[in-house]
């Protein structure tokens, strides 16, 4: 389900989040109160809905309720930070022991907010959490770093000339994979655990070298004949 932002009264520049949360209820009331700060608020009622979102689409803040039926908020964002997605997350829950929320932090979220919260509390830490990462914007190298540079915030490749190429999640997360070790030959396999996790069809990673040469170029994925892919050069 998506929610448009209220253009009229938008502090968040278009800013897309993303709440994940199991209450019909509180999801309607926090996605209107997020759309009236000018957020575009895509909502998951579970863990597996939230996963397919985190995965499909760029967002810059999530918002992800720890108990989730399917699958559970904090293996929900393990998840998503294992395949490279950095969104800065809050997560909403009833427990508020201090092992819970060090569980919470060390499990990747950013933030971590118990319930009952203040309503003002809540769009403070998100708008918090919006300026961390537009503040701790980092890049890697692609290949030998003289042709471009991969955003790892933006999800964005910026080219040697200024220009600027958008990918999408999966896309993202397979050239992050590839520069992350440019040297080494990754099979196909590892490359589907760690990039596409809710799949088990190994041909996926081919399709999305496919798309990433078709925006990039054909020399930016080697493919190494019988091992893997490799990183190449833009």
């Amino acid at each position: 389900m998506i929610y448009p932002a209220d253009t009229q009264r938008s502090t968040a520049d278009q800013t897309r989040l993303l709440l994940v949360e199991d209450d019909r209820e509180t999801a309607d009331m926090l996605a209107e109160l997020f759309v009236s700060e000018g957020y575009d608020v895509d909502v998951a009622f579970d863990g597996h809905r939230g996963l397919h979102l985190g995965l499909g689409r760029r967002h810059q803040v999530m918002v992800v309720d720890r108990m989730l039926p399917g699958l559970d908020g904090l293996d929900l964002v393990k998840r998503l930070r294992r395949v490279g997605v950095t969104t800065r997350v809050l997560v909403l829950t009833a427990l508020g022991e201090l092992g819970d929320r060090v569980t919470g932090l060390d499990s990747g979220a950013d933030d971590y907010l118990v319930k009952p919260f203040e309503v003002d509390e809540l769009l403070a830490r998100v708008r918090a959490l919006h300026r961390r990462d537009l503040a701790d914007a980092e890049v890697l190298p692609l290949g030998d770093g003289d042709g471009g540079q991969l955003d790892l915030r933006r999800h964005e490749v910026c080219l040697a000339d200024g220009s600027r190429v958008e990918l999408s999640l999966r896309e993202f997360g397979l050239l992050h994979a590839l520069a992350d070790g440019p040297k080494r030959v990754h099979d196909r396999s590892h490359l589907r655990e760690r990039v596409f996790p809710d799949t088990s069809a190994e041909s996926i990673v081919d399709t999305y070298v496919y798309y990433l040469r078709r925006k990039l170029g054909r020399d930016v994925v080697r493919t190494v004949r019988g091992r893997g892919y490799q990183m190449g050069t833009l």
